[in-house]
Parts: C-alpha cells; structure tokens; sequence
C-alpha cells in the first residue's frame, strides 16, 4: 500500500524514486515486521496468559520440559500479523508472486490455529485429528500446484533446476504439480516437528528465509541470473520483500521466544512458515537448494520417520525419543546447547546452499 503511494508520488519529487528499490523496501520491511512484533509481542503475550492458552507437555518427555507446562502458546500468530502487515505495506500488490505466498502462508496458518484452538482451548488432546489436518494442507498445497502450473508464462518456471551444473534443468510438465505439493506439505510438516524447543525452528526458519530473499532477489534480475545460470523469472524478486517480512518478523518473535521461551508459536507459527519456505523455495525454483538449507528440518523429520517404521517392524527404537532434538535431551546435552548447535549446523547449511550459486 505504501509501495503504491509513494510510487504514485514519484512525478511530484523524484526522491521518491528510492521506493521503486526492491533492496531498500526489502530492509523497510524487515524493519517494519521486527518493530510490529515488539509492539503488539508483550500485548498478545498477556491476552495468551490471561485466557490460559498455555503449553501442554508430555509426561514421557524430558523432565526438564515440565516447567513449560502453562507457558502462552499460539504466539504464531503474532508473526503472521507482522509478515502480512510488512508485506502489505511494502510489496507491489499486483505481483502474483506475493499473493500466492501470502495465501498459502495464512491458509496454513489458519489449519495449524484450529489445531492449536481444539488442544489448547476446547482440551482436546487430539487436536485436529490427522487425517483432516493433511487433508486440509493437501487441499492447500494442491491447489497453489495447479494454480501456478496454469499461470506459468516461462519453460523456466516449471522446470526443475539441478543445483551444482550449469543450465541443468529438468521438464516435469505435471510432475510439477507433484513436486510443489509435496515441498509445500512437506516443508510445512518439518518445520512443525523442529519447534519442540525454545528458538529451535524459528532461528533456522529465519535464516533460510532470508537465503531464500537472496535466491529471490537475483531470479529477479535479468543480469545477475545470467551471470549466475539461473533462471531468470520476471516479477520473482519481490518475493524479496515477503521474505524480509519474515526475517523480521522471525526475529521479532526469537526475542521472546529465546530461552526460556515467553511464548511458543503453536501449530499456527509452524505449519505457516514451513509452508512459506516451501512455495517460495518453489517459485524461485530452488526445491534442492531448499532441502539442502533446511538440513536441519530434513533430519528432524527423518528421524520421526526412523522411529516409526522401526517400532512398527522392531517393536525397538532408534533414538531415545523423536524428534531428534529429545534423543540429545534424553542423552545429557542442555536444551541450550541442543539449540544452538542446530542453529550452527543451519549456518554451514544455508551458506552451502547460498554456494550452489557459484558452485556449477
């Protein structure tokens, strides 16, 4: 909305014309999202406490996890409202590109609030019982699939891009709309399954966020995707401004979110951000750079996956407890130490990732 004022402003002084920026609004909207977070963060903290929307924990859990039991959850929500007043403000409105994320991003954060409201407030346990919870983000994740592979203007913005070789692509045709779905679902599902300590996913989340702006930002420009032999999608890098919205709104939330949490981001935190890393990692064409980046949310779900299978044929476990940061609980590490290696291993990750840009 300011994007298009201040455009519109350009004719009457051309200072104005610093606005038409993507790098300059990108760092507005980090800046807005991070100052929207601290404003109304103390705010919804108290509304959470008072209404006693707090954490429920397991009883087989780590001992140490039991003083959680009350703490303020459902604090997601006040990082969707941070993401989607920045981006409202700064984007171009009239990029597909933006709404498409921004639907997709609060479509799953609505399924994550009604798991999050049936456990926390109605008490049931269960939640919202799996099979509609996946039927709904399949609903989701199917339909932003179909809906970009009708509009794709470009062979490059359907074709997957091999990381590591130069002009490496791969026609899907409607193997496309698989590959989004299950990137979408899936990255959504990771994520929630890493938020199970204090700052363990959103740390991660911010930093591929903000690699993803990266990614964005030079798809975007006709140069500088040549340079690199990448594809080059018109209109891409204003996604640039959705993924400041997010580092900014990410980091927001880390500040009482740090441990020892204030507030926890629920199902409505985890499942929206995994799926905004997923379908702009899709519409940049980076689904393998995603995955190498998001390391961290991989091995996490893997190792949910492990224990499962393993205790359906065994009848034994591999990790002491899934996922995987409990197995390093459960053995004796701190839970700030578990956290900060993670987000270490995030670092050397995403740097590797930001690497494949060169590394051809």
């Amino acid at each position: 909305m300011l994007y298009s004022l201040f455009h519109s402003l350009e004719g009457w002084y051309s200072g104005f014309n610093v606005f038409n920026y993507l790098t300059f609004r990108a760092i507005l909207s980090v800046l807005t999202a991070l100052v929207i977070s601290f404003i109304i963060g103390p705010y919804m903290i108290r509304k959470l406490s008072f209404y006693r929307i707090g954490q429920t924990v397991r009883d087989d859990g780590p001992e140490t996890h039991l003083t959680k039991a009350g703490t303020p959850t459902m604090g997601g929500a006040l990082i969707l409202i941070a993401i989607s007043a920045s981006t409202l403000l700064w984007a171009d409105l009239s990029s597909r590109y933006i709404w498409t994320t921004l639907i997709v991003t609060l479509a799953f954060g609505v399924i994550g609030w009604i798991d999050d409201y049936k456990k926390l407030v109605k008490g049931d346990p269960k939640g919202l019982i799996a099979r509609y919870k996946y039927f709904w983000q399949s609903v989701v994740g199917l339909g932003a699939a179909i809906f970009l592979y009708q509009t794709a203007q470009l062979p490059a913005e359907t074709q997957l891009i091999v990381p590591f070789f130069k002009n490496v692509s791969i026609e899907m045709g409607i193997g496309f709309i698989v590959l989004t779905y299950f990137v979408i679902v899936g990255t959504s599902n990771a994520v929630n399954f890493t938020d199970g300590l204090d700052g363990l996913a959103i740390m991660p989340t911010v930093m591929v966020g903000g690699a993803l702006g990266i990614f964005a930002y030079l798809t975007g420009h006709a140069r500088f995707a040549e340079y690199l032999a990448i594809p080059f999608i018109p209109g891409a890098g204003e996604l640039v401004i959705f993924c400041g919205a997010l580092v900014g709104a990410g980091l927001g939330f880390l500040w009482f979110n740090t441990y020892p949490a204030q507030v926890f981001m629920g199902d409505v935190g985890a499942l929206a951000l995994g799926a905004a890393l997923g379908i702009i990692a899709v519409l940049v064409r980076q689904e393998l750079v995603l995955f190498i980046m998001g390391g961290v949310f991989v091995m996490e779900t893997v190792s949910v996956i492990m224990q499962v299978v393993s205790f359906k044929l065994t009848g034994k476990r591999i990790f002491r407890m899934a996922p995987l940061h409990h197995h390093f609980e459960l053995k004796g590490w701190p839970e700030p130490r578990v956290i900060v290696r993670f987000w270490v291993v995030t670092v050397i990750l995403v740097l590797f990732g930001l690497a494949t840009l060169k590394l051809r």
